[in-house]
């Protein structure tokens, strides 16, 4: 076991795919001699050859439509979305095709398709190379959509999602690719879709989040550890939502911060927030609250530190709900 960053972990994942099953198709713009915008892939034309790792003219929709095909002939492809939105270029293969393709033939067609992408902002990318659209995927019935925030999670999900028989929309945040290491098996394992995990134990406020928000919640729980105890949930599948996991912990602290990197409006966090509403209003000892992005279009690089959420605004929220 060595330390490792998310590039990493999602790279060595995709090379225990590509040779544990001869099925699995890796394709995508330049994920082939360049190895991707953010060398992921790098290396593995290579090891598996061009037949299987290959690159694909710049046409999304055209990636996903090919997928359907060749998951409907027993394929199991990892398409790559070069930014995550550009994949609104492929909005009718993704959500008038593959994801209704189970219900459609009646549960005789699996649809083992996982669609990485890149998403989030924080590295002063142009305009549509930094967005955050997981809330729009995540309303779509038939896809799952899985977001790690740490290189263990990152390769362990990612394995779980290529062996899934039903579609994936894999985010995997550009702040976070190279910015943390953790220490992660070389062999393969499994970490569990749908699944939240508890990233710190506390008692007296529950911030549920995922993606960049974590290590920013986790630091903000750090910050306050000598006056709030801070609990830290990280969905790491915002869709289905592990609610089971989300009550336990609510009914524990009564106090809620959601947090979500994405605009307010429609979102994860509101979703999570009406469930809570529904399921445990007994159990609260103040309102529900969020720490969001705000309701614009996701800026240009120079006002990103002033749009996306941060472990500050996190800290004024918890702050509000256990003073309540």
């Amino acid at each position: 076991m060595s330390e490792k960053t998310i590039v990493q972990g999602v790279s060595e994942a995709l090379d225990y795919k590509l040779t544990q099953d001869e099925n699995v198709l890796l394709y995508g713009e330049d994920i082939g001699p360049n190895g991707g915008v953010f060398r992921v892939t790098s290396g593995l034309q290579d090891k598996h050859g061009v037949d299987r790792v290959f690159d694909t003219p710049l046409a999304e929709s055209g990636i996903l439509g090919m997928s359907i095909g060749l998951a409907t002939e027993g394929f199991r492809p990892v398409p790559e979305i070069q930014f995550s939105g550009f994949i609104l270029e492929a909005m009718s293969p993704l959500i008038a095709q593959l994801s209704r393709m189970r219900y459609r033939m009646a549960n005789t067609r699996n649809m083992p398709i996982t669609i990485r992408a890149p998403y989030g902002g924080g590295v002063h990318t142009p305009e549509l190379h930094s967005d955050s659209l997981e809330g729009l995927m995540a309303q779509v019935p038939g896809i799952r959509v899985v977001i790690p925030s740490n290189p263990y999670d990152a390769k362990g999900l990612l394995i779980s999602s290529i062996e899934s028989e039903d579609p994936v929309i894999f985010l995997e945040h550009l702040k976070l690719y190279r910015s943390i290491k953790q220490e992660v098996p070389d062999e393969d394992y499994r970490v569990p879709l749908d699944k939240a995990a508890i990233a710190r134990e506390g008692s007296d406020v529950t911030v549920i989040g995922y993606g960049l928000m974590i290590p920013e919640a986790l630091k903000a729980a750090k910050e306050l550890e000598n006056d709030i105890s801070v609990e830290v949930v990280d969905l790491r599948t915002v869709s289905p939502i592990d609610m089971e996991t989300i009550l336990e912990s609510v009914k524990k602290t009564g106090r809620v911060v959601v947090t979500q990197e994405a605009q307010r409006q429609a979102g994860t966090a509101g979703q999570i927030m009406s469930e809570i509403s529904e399921r445990a209003f007994m159990y609260m000892e103040a309102p529900i609250t969020r720490v969001t992005g705000p309701d614009s279009v996701f800026p240009f690089g120079a006002a990103e530190a002033d749009w996306i959420p941060n472990s500050t605004n996190i800290i004024e929220k918890v702050k509000e709900v256990y003073d309540f």
